[in-house]
């Protein structure tokens, strides 16, 4: 996929994507960013940039938790997992991601001779 072809992030949209992946279990950094850009075919690229503020933000906030650790390839990392609260933030974030979805699809719908 080109660079063209990429989306890009809403405000807020990279805390909530960081915190799906880890739903299912900890993972260093990398791993986050490799997850999320697999998981979108390719479509999200999250840069280590944007990923490493976004990771201490929610640390700060307690939605995450993270300890060192050694990766795949044998080399320390620090790897990140929920927290109960931050459990808790997925599922309203997830809620409130839903309902956007579904009030933007509902307008994107509409039939054309509605419009105007």
């Amino acid at each position: 996929m080109s660079d063209a072809d990429r989306l890009q992030l809403l405000p807020g949209t990279l805390e909530m994507l960081v915190l799906q992946t880890l739903i299912y279990g900890p993972r260093h950094g990398h791993g986050i960013a490799t997850t999320i850009q697999r998981t979108s075919e390719q479509a999200l690229l999250v840069d280590h940039g944007s990923l490493y503020p976004a990771l201490q933000r929610l640390e700060r906030a307690g939605w995450i938790d993270s300890e060192w650790g050694v990766s795949d390839h044998n080399r320390r990392a620090r790897f990140y997992h929920l927290t109960r609260t931050g459990r808790k933030k997925w599922t309203a974030e997830t809620d409130k991601w839903e309902k956007l979805v579904r009030a933007v699809s509902g307008v994107l719908a509409m039939p054309k001779e509605q419009e105007g």
